[in-house]
Order: C-alpha cells, then sequence, then structure tokens
C-alpha cells in the first residue's frame, strides 16, 4: 500500500490555498501530519478527509421544511 505525502507547498497547491493556511492548519491541529525529521509532511488522504469534514449539504426545499416543523 503505498502513501503519498506532500510538503506544505505542495499541500496548499492540492488544497488551492495559501502556504500560510496550511501552515495556521498544522499550528493549530486541526490537520493530521507527520514530522519527518525537522520536515513537516501531508498525506494526500488526510487532505482529502479535511476537505471532506467541511463540506456543508445544499439547502432543499424538503430540508427547509423539516427545520420549520422542527422549531
Amino acid at each position: 500500500m503505498t502513501h503519498k505525502y506532500l510538503d506544505v507547498h505542495q499541500a496548499a497547491e492540492y488544497l488551492n490555498t495559501k502556504v500560510r493556511f496550511v501552515r495556521r492548519l498544522i499550528a493549530e491541529r486541526r490537520i493530521a501530519f507527520h514530522k519527518v525529521g525537522a520536515h513537516v509532511r501531508i498525506a494526500v488522504a488526510d487532505l482529502d478527509a479535511f476537505v471532506h469534514a467541511g463540506r456543508v449539504e445544499a439547502i432543499t426545499v424538503a430540508s427547509v421544511a423539516r427545520q420549520l416543523r422542527g422549531a
């Protein structure tokens, strides 16, 4: 089983964000990472999990109606 690991710059490019954002995620321990000596590596699977965890479902008429009935 092969795992793909990215450095901070590659992770920022993968997420289409700035390097500073990825470094903040690491500093705040909001994303899993690996230390290899002095280097930080992030698994692509962990980046995908982070993105998936932030998913917000679209609002539908049925979901709004359900919320109104529950209120």
